[in-house]
């Protein structure tokens, strides 16, 4: 297939556009910033920018990962956001059903599900983890997930209403950035990352690998959407004692860990207050991530790194 990707120049776009090529396709990178995977450079907010980059290359499936994202909040204005994800979201779709495209998948976030009494977690007196699923009604606390969520909708009508196959997958963190969590671990950022593989991560080549199979699934599927993220080892009778004493909890399923991170000087949450669900994908997508945290330990004891990034 030829493939339209937006976001290509980002860092999930890099990872995605070699593994598209190795799968056979061709790739055509539409995203502001000029790199070696971006053929057309600008704006999915500008209609006729995409208009030209389906029809002149005669695209056959649409990978929509170029947003503005939550660090975006900061440099973009409100009016920006709903340009690009919300605007953006539509001039794709639209150009897609007029030019015959047969799939499309789309980038979202699993932080569009995480409203502010999530977000206040054990600060806020919470006494258990919240268990994520797709069921989970969203109330985004901000404009990135405001948008993402409008984007998604976007997605599910144009199906209704035109049949085209779409798949969106809330991603979990993947960037390589620092983290910002309110209990992230300042000293190391990579035992923050590591951490996080057991309840709200995954690596950028597990994220591209999704898209790899939502690409090949999504005329099967005609619509839907999945959480992607790490395994992780808890179950929901788990919940209270996450919040309560995440460290006992982590020991019990992964008995070598304290030493593994005490040789390291890492240590781990004292709570952890969400979990994201990917069975849905497991069962209907029929992805899961490579690594998760006991990959991590694994590297860790052979000493050869991280495996967060």
């Amino acid at each position: 297939m030829r493939i339209l990707l937006t976001g290509s120049s980002g860092w999930l776009g890099q990872t995605l556009a070699p593994r598209l090529r190795a799968h056979g396709h061709e790739v055509v990178g539409l995203d502001p910033n000029p790199s070696d995977h971006t053929a057309v450079v600008g704006s999915i907010a500008d209609r006729a920018l995409v208009r030209a980059a389906i029809g002149d290359f005669r695209c056959d499936a649409v990978i929509h990962a170029g947003a503005l994202h939550k660090p975006d909040i900061e440099r973009f204005t409100r009016a920006d956001f709903i340009a690009v994800n919300v605007t953006g979201t539509l001039n794709l779709l639209e150009e897609a059903v007029a030019q015959g495209v047969g799939r499309l998948v789309m980038t979202s976030t699993t932080s569009l599900m995480i409203s502010e009494r999530i977000r206040a977690g054990v600060n806020g007196g919470a006494r258990q983890a919240e268990w994520l699923t797709e069921t989970v009604r969203p109330e985004p606390r901000n404009i990135y997930g405001v948008t993402k969520l409008a984007a998604e909708n976007l997605c599910r009508l144009f199906h209704q209403e035109h049949g085209l196959p779409v798949v969106v997958l809330r991603t979990s963190r993947f960037f390589p950035e620092a983290d910002d969590m309110a209990h992230a671990i300042s000293q190391s950022d990579a035992n923050t990352k590591a951490n996080e593989l057991l309840f709200r991560r995954l690596t950028v080549d597990d994220a591209a690998r999704a898209h790899l199979v939502a690409l090949d699934r999504a005329s099967d599927l005609g619509f839907d959407i999945f959480i992607v993220s790490a395994t992780p080892p808890f179950s929901p009778a788990d919940a209270e004692a996450l919040v309560a004493d995440a460290p006992a909890v982590v020991a019990r399923y992964f008995p070598d860990y304290p030493a593994l991170y005490a040789a390291r000087g890492w240590t781990m949450f004292d709570a952890i207050d969400r979990i994201y669900d990917p069975s849905h994908a497991a069962r209907r997508l029929g992805f899961t991530c490579e690594i998760g945290f006991r990959q991590m330990l694994d590297a860790l004891a052979a000493d050869v790194g991280g495996l967060t990034g």
